[in-house]
């Protein structure tokens, strides 16, 4: 007798939005980095370099141009000569190695005029609407005078350091979407090419580590000059770009609930879909099995100082021996084989783990979860309004079930309320401080929903479960925000964290983790539970080397033939 088999459900937002999981997700196929490199080889973009005025001190400019079927986009590149003692990943820096505009089109020599002045300064100056992202990076410096050191004495670097590193250069940000000028989200949301996710982001930092590849090799020529060695390109696909995030980038995904549901749920939908599949080919199981044979492979090149994250990467390790020991006793191509192998982790491994797996089992079924990516961008400007005729019963049924964990959580207990999100003054940036010990709560932002929620729900209790919710927001306008949050869980299950973002345990790094991992970062090395360094690119194909065969699974290494 054969059974019908069963469409397996996405995981319930209670399982999947707690922040010990969202801090330990990985990159998977629907990541940014990964939805450009697949869309650049498939539309056959065309790459240039109009401009590299760059002198034998490593200062001056070049233009690096994306030609896609119908744009084109230009990172402006300014290389600085940088003294030592002002190198810093702060955001209060003031001087970096490198700044960069993404420019929408081709710009002339009066627009990198207008640049040279302004990008420099970064927050100081001021772009235009014809500049969809602003951007600097710093030296890693060891590495970088490595690389210099080798290349001008005729020699390859050392591949080994490349692994440890992972790049030449870092980010300290990548700003867009309006801030200091740039162009609004709004004038690109409806263009193929960059309308998904921080997808101009992505191309901005894919052209810089072109540039970065091209500035150490001509500061290695000017060292080195005729016995110079040009750099390998298969040591050279290993050098990504670095990240330093802070908690600037936290807050971005309680502020925007719709968009990062919808990051969520096509994740979820797509581990659903595979989950669901009756049974798997043998080639779909020889794909699976050789990607997680590359992934141990790049976890071993994971290094971090973090005892949270030594942790988690001793417990990943010993993950990886227990999956392994598990595929060799399972039959995965019968009877729903990923769901039996997700259900089977719930139990067997630890979160990161999990959510490895979680990744891997996508891997092979590229056309049943790749178009998922069209559903990643927030276009639902109508889920902002709230509905002032939704009854309060209702309204309070919406907490239960997104906060009911919340409602009996004494919010009045130090433990629960300990820490306070602000803006400092001096870089408009979010921080978090100590309530308790620092003069901050009459600044605080509003991004602790659980606890406002709380206070709702208990203010709402007063109310005829029949008055229209307008009514109690005209006597208490305060609540507005949670209202329309609330209003927003019908489109999306996924928006809100079922964790304290107040509590005195709460981690930030597991917010910036869900969100890079989303980006398809990979690498994560938390330097404090406020900041976290990551790698992109790493594995990338160059332009002149991107074609289909490796747009998409350059993540995972080669493993050794």
């Amino acid at each position: 007798m054969t059974t019908t088999p069963q469409n397996v459900e996405r995981r319930e937002p209670a399982q999947v939005m707690r922040l010990s999981r969202l801090g330990s997700f990985h990159q998977c196929r629907l990541s940014f980095m990964r939805q450009l490199t697949r869309r650049m080889a498939a539309e056959k973009w065309v790459f240039s370099r109009p401009v590299f005025d760059i002198d034998t001190n490593g200062v001056g400019h070049a233009v690096y141009s994306a030609q896609g079927p119908d744009r084109t986009y230009s990172l402006v590149a300014f290389a600085h000569d940088l003294p030592p003692e002002q190198r810093s990943d702060r955001v209060i820096a003031e001087a970096w190695d490198a700044t960069f505009a993404l420019f929408d089109g081709v710009p002339s020599k009066d627009d990198i005029q207008r640049l040279s002045r302004n990008v420099p300064l970064q927050e100081a100056g001021r772009v235009s609407e014809s500049e969809l992202s602003l951007s600097r990076a710093n030296r890693s410096v060891r590495l970088w005078a490595h690389v210099v050191d080798r290349l001008a004495a005729g020699q390859q670097p050392d591949l080994a350091q490349i692994h440890k590193v992972g790049y030449l250069m870092r980010t300290t940000a990548v700003y867009g979407s309006g801030k200091f000028g740039a162009a609004d989200r709004e004038k690109i949301a409806d263009r193929p090419e960059v309308s998904g996710p921080f997808q101009a982001e992505m191309l901005s930092v894919y052209l810089t580590r072109i540039f970065v590849r091209d500035l150490v090799q001509h500061m290695a020529k000017a060292k080195g000059g005729e016995q110079t060695a040009q750099l390998d390109p298969n040591i050279a696909r290993w050098l990504g770009i670095g990240n330093s995030t802070g908690l600037g980038m936290a807050p971005f995904i309680v502020n925007h609930p719709i968009l990062f549901n919808n990051w969520i749920m096509a994740r979820e939908e797509a581990i659903a879909r595979v989950r669901s599949v009756e049974t798997a080919t043998d080639a779909e199981k020889a794909m699976f099995r050789e990607i997680f044979e590359r992934s141990k492979l790049s976890i071993t090149w994971w290094q971090s100082e973090h005892p949270i994250q030594i942790e988690k990467l001793v417990a990943l390790s010993a993950d990886l021996n227990t999956i392994a020991a598990y595929l060799d006793q399972t039959d995965l191509t019968k009877n729903q084989p990923w769901d039996q192998l997700i259900l089977w982790s719930q139990t067997a491994l630890s979160e990161e783990g999990q959510e490895l797996l979680a990744s891997l089992i996508l891997e092979p079924y590229g056309e049943l979860v790749d178009g998922l990516s069209s559903c990643m961008a927030d276009g639902n400007s109508a889920a902002f309004a709230i509905d002032g005729a939704m009854p309060v019963n209702q309204v309070r049924e919406l907490i239960r079930t997104n906060f009911g964990w919340a409602l009996d959580l004494d919010w009045y207990a130090a433990e629960h309320c300990a820490r306070a999100w602000y803006v400092s003054e001096e870089k408009l940036e979010p921080r978090l401080g100590e309530r308790f010990d620092e003069p901050i709560a009459d600044y605080e932002q509003p991004l602790a929903p659980a606890r406002d929620a709380a206070r709702a729900f208990d203010a709402l209790d007063n109310w005829s479960g029949e008055a229209p919710v307008a009514e109690f927001l005209l006597r208490h306008p305060e609540h507005r925000h949670t209202v329309r949050r609330t209003q927003m869980s019908h489109v999306a299950p996924y928006g809100e964290i079922r964790d304290n973002t107040i509590g005195a345990e709460v981690m930030p790094i597991d917010m910036l983790r869900a969100k890079l991992s989303f980006f398809g970062a990979t690498h994560f090395d938390p330097r404090s539970d406020r900041w976290v360094r990551i790698c992109m690119y790493a594995g990338a194909p160059y332009p002149e080397e991107l074609g289909p065969d490796n747009a998409d699974l350059w993540v995972y290494p080669e493993l050794a033939q």
